[in-house]
């Protein structure tokens, strides 16, 4: 389900990986190390993920979800102005 458009097929999605990633404040002031731990170390969660989406065939926009990586059921849809929901334990 988009938050603009509504209930969707699934092939109109496409997933753009994690989500709530904070970009480096001083990109410059970072080693090697540490930059190449912002751009390529993700999280690889068994239970909850939270991730950014796009609606690639309809509106265009991106949206994050938190979903089950063991289900892969979802567990929340929301814009990414919005901070990561409380989800219920």
């Amino acid at each position: 389900s988009c938050p603009w458009c509504g209930d969707r097929s699934e092939e109109e999605f496409v997933c753009g990986g994690e989500a709530h990633i904070v970009r480096p404040l001083a990109p410059a002031d970072l080693d090697d190390r540490a930059w190449g731990d912002y751009v390529f170390m993700r999280r690889n969660p068994k239970g909850v993920q939270f991730e950014r989406w796009r609606h690639v065939s309809g509106c265009g926009r991106w949206f994050n979800v938190a979903r089950s990586t063991v289900s892969h059921k979802i567990l929340a849809i929301y814009q990414v102005v919005y901070d990561r929901p409380e989800l219920p334990e």
